[in-house]
């Protein structure tokens, strides 16, 4: 299905009005960890009512108005900085949820700049307590091996996660490392050295069970994130990163969303669950992978500006280039970047 083209408006600027689009849903974000580094710009932003994002294919900056913003999707390794707003975001009348991205790889020093594992299980928690475990979706993301980290050594570690945060949350989602799609992720990973590889079909049948096991006995659900590969015999579904049932259920079925979310005639249908359960006619976000089952957002982060460095990201290009644009004073700037 076609993805949603945004209402269009206009935003006053420094410069003057501009033309922006008007998302009712934004990605904050795909490309770089708001909450943990950008949460105090990320809500300046949210109160001046716009956003100045540029396309990293050709460079064109887009004005991106939060005027008919409803839903904020989070991902985060550390959303720790974002907790003292909260409460801002629930007067602002916006529906959220927080994708929190949960590994263990401290030994092969994977993500040097996530905080030490105890302290990322308690900001789980915490943030668990305050918005609620379905709004909470835990990510162990990408499963990657070596010749040490095995598929057996990947389960112990999930396992070992699990039994502190399952409690917190209502799903694992996970996928697949992909190596050889991105040369800049060959290319970091050889440097940092260990020979990592990805998952061969015989592993992925042995992780996906291993995954499936352990789900069942904590009590969540088990999804993996735009993979083709079908794992069903497993139990484990093809998550919905952007999920437009979640979405309708955080914000009372809004009617504008169903529209958005559902396609034409979604206001004559049933409300969420009347209908028996969720639609499975939904707008597909067609600017993702082939196999992303995400609704439509808009993102509005930028590559190369995450400072977790983490040595298996597409998004960062090298260490240098992070450090060349996190080093801008970027709190009163309309864009990440400080551009």
């Amino acid at each position: 299905m076609a993805s949603a083209k945004w209402t269009t408006t206009r935003v006053q600027t420094p410069c003057g009005q501009v033309p922006a689009v008007a998302p009712e849903i934004i990605s904050a974000s795909r490309s770089t960890d708001i909450p943990a580094f950008f949460s105090e710009w990320f809500m300046n932003r949210l109160r001046a009512g716009y956003v100045k994002w540029t396309n990293p294919f050709n460079q064109r900056p887009q004005y991106v108005s939060f005027e008919r913003t409803r839903v904020v999707v989070f991902w985060s390794k550390d959303p720790q900085p974002l907790l003292r707003y909260l409460d801002e975001l629930e007067h602002l009348g916006i529906a959220y949820y927080v994708q929190f991205t949960l590994n263990d790889y401290e030994r092969e020093g994977l993500e040097p700049g996530v905080p030490p594992l105890g302290k990322r299980i308690r900001t789980f928690a915490e943030l668990s307590r305050s918005i609620g475990r379905d709004r909470i979706v835990w990510r162990f993301d990408p499963l990657i091996l070596s010749e040490d980290l095995t598929v057996d050594e990947l389960l112990k570690r999930i396992e070992k996660v699990g039994d502190q945060v399952s409690s917190w949350t209502s799903r694992l989602v996970f996928s697949f490392v992909d190596i050889a799609l991105y040369r800049k992720v060959r290319s970091n990973l050889a440097k940092h050295g260990g020979a990592y590889r990805e998952l061969d079909e015989g592993e992925i049948a042995q992780a996906a069970a291993g995954i499936a096991t352990l789900c069942r006995d904590w009590g969540i659900r088990a999804l993996t994130c735009a993979e083709a590969v079908d794992l069903a015999e497993y139990g484990i579904g093809h998550n919905k990163c952007i999920d437009d049932d979640l979405i309708l259920k955080i914000t009372s079925n809004d009617l504008a969303l169903r529209r958005l979310l559902r396609g034409p005639g979604a206001e004559e249908r049933l409300p969420l669950g009347e209908d028996g359960g969720p639609a499975s006619e939904h707008v597909k976000d067609t600017g993702q992978r082939e196999a992303c089952q995400c609704a439509p957002s808009k993102d509005i982060g930028q590559y190369n500006t995450c400072p977790h460095l983490c040595i298996y990201c597409y998004a960062n290009t090298s260490a240098t280039a992070v450090r060349r644009n996190v080093g801008k004073a970027v709190l009163e700037s309309e864009s990440i970047t400080g551009a």
